[in-house]
């Protein structure tokens, strides 16, 4: 008996050829044409040739026969590490601004921003699904472990005018981030160089059996509050995008790392009294506004993205208010 399977809001635009495929990636395309044909699969009851784009709420009519093609869930998809269609709704629903040329979304923690080997659930790869007919690129990163606003390029023109403004720090990115340990100077810039993990004086150091080529990373700091020089809020406006820039100028210039960084926290304990309030393992950095030219109408756009709900209590205990 056949069935009706209606299109979801994240398969929206997509060919109904490639809607199949992804559902039956081992059918012949010449079987679907046949079937086409044959009127065995129809969209909204009516008659199809493979081409056509569907929207949702469309019903689709699959016939038993191809059943057969269906994908096999493997070991890896069935653990999860496979993205699915609800993930992709859930990541259309972090959507805060989306046009032809752009899409930014309110990362959540513990997702990668890009796909690599053994990383099958990634923000350019969900993207790519979400907007089959666009030319998904990034034009920065976060982070995994870092929540908040992400800049994604539809096109090709958008990501080079994109790619220009951050590599020539005309866009303005704040971060809010929560330090375990005390802040002495409540405003201040950190100006050393990074390389593999590392934060050093000047680049000659780098000659010292490093190895790496000294990237200058620059950031600007203000403390927002702090909790009895053991919690301290801040405030960072990095004018620099170097890798780790934020985790390890906290770390190793502010002397107090970031609460929840594994990496380069040092296995420092947080107050047991305060630790109770955080109550979750996220890492305490969240990219709340960022401030850049829209690669076509060339005006400048500022957006916000929404706290992180990990944030909140620990923000609402030491009273935090973000700046506008």
């Amino acid at each position: 008996m056949a069935e009706m399977i209606e299109v979801s809001k994240v398969e929206d635009g997509t060919r109904l050829l490639r809607w199949f495929l992804r559902k039956f990636p081992s059918m012949p395309q010449r079987e679907f044409y046949k079937l086409c044909r044959g009127g065995q699969i129809r969209v909204n009851s009516s008659r199809c040739h493979g081409q056509e784009f569907l929207r949702e709420g469309d019903v689709v009519r699959i016939p038993p026969t191809i059943y057969s093609y269906a994908k096999k869930p493997d070991k890896k998809t069935e653990t999860g590490e496979a993205f699915s269609l609800s993930d992709l709704e859930k990541l259309r629903q972090c959507i805060i601004h989306d046009d032809d040329d752009i899409v930014v979304i309110n990362k959540p923690a513990g997702l990668a921003v890009q796909g690599g080997t053994g990383i099958r659930k990634s923000v350019d790869k969900m993207l790519a699904a979400m907007y089959p007919y666009s030319k998904i690129s990034l034009v920065h990163r976060l982070d995994r472990e870092t929540s908040g606003i992400l800049v994604v390029a539809k096109n090709q023109r958008a990501a080079q005018v994109l790619s220009v403004g951050f590599q020539d720090k005309k866009n303005h990115k704040e971060y809010l981030a929560l330090l375990n340990g005390d802040v002495k100077n409540k405003a201040g810039i950190i100006d050393n160089y990074l390389a593999k993990g590392q934060v050093l004086d000047t680049p000659e150091r780098l000659n010292n059996g490093i190895g790496q080529k000294p990237l200058r990373a620059v950031t600007e700091y203000k403390v927002l509050s702090s909790a009895g020089g053991h919690l301290t809020w801040v405030l960072f406006m990095p004018k620099t995008g170097r890798n780790h820039q934020l985790r390890l100028h906290s770390a190793f210039c502010l002397n107090a790392p970031i609460v929840g960084d594994s990496l380069y926290g040092n296995n420092k304990k947080l107050n047991p009294a305060l630790s109770s309030v955080l109550n979750t393992n996220n890492l305490f950095l969240f990219a709340y506004k960022i401030t850049f030219q829209h690669p076509s109408t060339g005006k400048m756009l500022t957006l916000r993205a929404k706290v992180p709900d990990f944030m909140r209590p620990i923000m609402d205990f030491m009273e935090i208010k973000l700046p506008d």
